[in-house]
């Protein structure tokens, strides 16, 4: 019955990922006229997505389906943010895919842990999983650039790469650990 679950949770964990990687992130933002509007973030929603993955299923499943993600993207298929294929390797922003397998392995792990049944624990488990993602991204770029891999150097690569999405990504980690308590109570996680 358990490996029902984990690979159940992989599959949604997989197809939440893709979806979420087609998706724009935004946020409504009230007009001056009175009305609302959409405002367009600098990301995607699939790292969202994997850290609800890693919330609700936990850490077998969170892998699973980061595994099969990236599996996907670089035998060709274009899942990634400039497509896909074995090239993706030397892209600078592969050091990010690389942090969802450590990100959804701690998240899911530190969501199983005792407590985690409350929005702030579920929100410091979610950024601990995004702070992996950074760091691994960070340390492919600075690897990079020590290589000689990015003519234009290290820091516009950051900026863009790191600085530049990360508040809209720290915003959307509280939206996850909101979505991820109730996901956990419907489907009965124990907390």
């Amino acid at each position: 019955m358990r490996a029902l679950a984990n690979w159940s949770g992989a599959v949604a964990g997989l197809l939440l990922i893709l979806v979420g990687g087609l998706i724009q992130a935004a946020l409504p933002l009230p007009q001056a006229s009175g009305g609302w509007a959409l405002t367009p973030l600098p990301i995607t929603l699939q790292v969202p997505a994997l850290l609800l993955t890693a919330l609700v299923c936990g850490p077998r499943s969170a892998i699973l389906a980061a595994v099969a993600y990236l599996s996907l993207g670089l035998f060709q298929l274009p899942v990634f943010h400039g497509g896909g294929g074995a090239a993706y390797l030397l892209d600078p922003g592969f050091g990010y895919l690389a942090g969802f397998l450590p990100a959804a392995w701690l998240t899911g792990r530190l969501a199983r842990q005792r407590g985690m049944n409350d929005v702030l624990n579920l929100t410091l488990a979610s950024v601990t999983g995004l702070v992996v993602i950074q760091v691994c991204g960070a340390l492919n770029l600075l690897l990079g650039a020590l290589a000689g891999r990015w003519p234009g150097g290290v820091l516009p690569l950051l900026m863009s790469y790191s600085v530049g999405p990360l508040l809209p990504q720290l915003l959307l980690c509280c939206a996850v650990a909101t979505t991820a308590l109730v996901l956990r109570r419907l489907l009965l996680v124990p907390s």
